[in-house]
């Protein structure tokens, strides 16, 4: 029998946990040219395309209704503070569970406005972890901008990051951003009213391919102030896990990722302006053509405070 030794789960958790699958295949993506003749990029933004969405409206709400997209004039100026955190504990087979827990991180984000989205600065980054927290420090001043459709779905993301931030600081803004990145209100085209229901589609690729329904319900408009509710649930497209690096797969015996909250957005202004989005389920995976099974509880939280 083939055991996972301790690092193939360290590997496995910091890929794709959750809502957290969107890490995968995203980070180290850098823009500019490509080819034996191509000059050297001169900044390392990193350029993360982001997975279409749709909409279906549920229910278009009661009167007056009207439709709803982002309308923030160029150079509007926002300031929020995004926090996000992630947990998970893993066991393989009868193995003592071990926690593969990320610390929190806090960030503060000055936000402008622009034709096509949002430029982001980073403001002090602070954590629990006091030697990550230090190593934050290094990251304020990086630099985030975010390309926006007419109905708010963010189509790309590209983060800067400050010349002295060390890869274990990239890595928590990168995945702060991508968690967020994906609990993004969209709007459809229809004119909706108070108690509207629509769900917003995506899917998030990775090793595994996850289909991501968030259903929305508009709780109460005050002009361009919108009160949502947030149901998120996932589900694997494929009954098997493809691990990084040709280490090979597993087959997915169990999935189960749920969250759900509640945020406020104002339409006039870049960035959600308070609210919070919590995801939690258990998963089981199974080593192909053996017994070996691992087992993760995970949890995230994607909040923004004004």
């Amino acid at each position: 029998m083939s055991l996972i030794p301790v690092r193939y789960g360290a590997w496995f958790v910091a890929v794709a946990v959750g809502c957290s699958a969107l890490v995968s295949g995203c980070a180290g993506t850098s823009s500019g040219p490509e080819g034996d003749d191509a000059e050297p990029a001169a900044t390392n933004e990193v350029t993360v395309p982001i997975p279409p969405v749709q909409t279906h409206v549920l229910n278009t709400g009661s009167e007056p209704r009207i439709r709803l997209a982002p309308n923030a004039a160029s150079g509007t100026q926002q300031n929020v503070t995004l926090h996000t955190e992630n947990g998970v504990r893993q066991q393989v087979d009868s193995q003592p569970e071990q926690d593969f827990s990320t610390p929190g991180v806090t960030m503060p984000l000055a936000a402008t406005s622009n034709d096509g989205g949002a430029d982001l600065l980073l403001g002090r980054i602070s954590c629990p972890d006091p030697d990550l927290e230090q190593a934050l420090a290094a990251a304020e001043g990086s630099h985030a901008g975010l390309t926006i459709s007419p109905n708010g779905a963010i189509t790309a993301l590209q983060i800067t990051p400050a010349n002295e931030a060390s890869d274990s600081a990239r890595q928590a803004v990168e995945q702060a951003f991508y968690q967020a990145v994906y609990h993004t209100v969209v709007f459809p085209d229809d004119e909706l009213g108070t108690g509207a229901v629509w769900t917003i589609e995506q899917q998030i690729s990775g090793g595994v391919t996850l289909d991501q329904v968030t259903t929305a319900t508009l709780l109460a408009r005050d002009g361009d102030r919108l009160t949502i509710a947030v149901d998120v649930r996932q589900t694997p497209r494929s009954n098997v896990w493809n691990l990084p690096n040709g280490a090979g797969m597993l087959d997915i015996e169990h999935y189960d990722m749920h969250g759900s909250g509640q945020l406020t957005v104002d339409v006039g202004l870049p960035l959600p302006v308070e609210g919070m989005v919590t995801m939690a389920g258990e998963q089981s995976y199974r080593v192909p053509n053996d017994t070996t099974r691992l087992n993760q509880r995970t949890n995230s939280t994607v909040q923004w405070l004004p």
